[in-house]
């Protein structure tokens, strides 16, 4: 019969593991170059030597250069999504808004909004890129905001709320902007806590 046997079985898991685990190196390497070089010192090559990898092997799981950088800003992008809402397992943290609005904010100043910045940068010069990117940012915002509409435990029902929440991540944005050139630890922080003020009266 042409069934597959249990060695062919286990020989595969292993090859399909490994896949995945270069690929998810790849990814890794390339968000740590771009948020490192910017765009133009982030080629395919210097990012397969970061993951130890060969070019190959780095073009066959992403055959392009904007397949791996909108392929990688997006994986990262998930991670956090998820890290995020492993801070507050209940689904629902509006006791604790500080803490909400300090989890939010901590998105847009790591390396992975470094990296986005850089992505973004590149797109307004390169037609290619530019529609992929775009289409990226706003399924990623739109995520964004489903988190925080969670978190806060906001009711967008009400005129004014859905724009109010619009308004913390475009502040949470500015922030990490700020964040680019200098350590901005100590305004942010004081930022922050009057935002949590200002969200406990706006959603009560």
């Amino acid at each position: 019969m042409g069934g597959v046997s249990t060695a062919d079985r286990a020989e595969r898991v292993p090859k399909q593991d490994r896949s995945r685990a270069t690929r998810q190196r790849l990814l890794e390497a390339a968000v740590a170059c771009l948020a490192e070089r910017g765009w133009a010192g982030s080629t395919v090559s210097v990012v397969a030597e970061r993951a130890g990898v060969s070019r190959g092997a780095a073009q066959h799981h992403f055959p392009t250069r904007e397949d791996l950088f909108t392929a990688a800003v997006e994986y990262v992008a998930e991670e956090r999504s998820t890290a995020l809402r492993a801070l507050f397992p209940d689904g629902t943290a509006a006791g604790d808004r500080r803490a909400v609005v300090a989890a939010l904010v901590d998105l847009y100043t790591g390396p992975l909004f470094r990296a986005a910045l850089h992505l973004w940068v590149a797109a307004s010069d390169e037609e290619q890129l530019r529609p992929r990117v775009t289409e990226l940012e706003s399924r990623v915002g739109r995520e964004t905001h489903r988190i925080a509409v969670d978190l806060l435990g906001a009711d967008e029902s009400r005129p004014g709320v859905r724009e109010t929440v619009q308004g913390l991540l475009d502040m949470a944005r500015g922030l990490g902007l700020a964040n680019l050139l200098t350590d901005d630890t100590a305004r942010r922080e004081r930022v922050v806590a009057q935002w949590a003020v200002l969200l406990d009266e706006a959603l009560r």
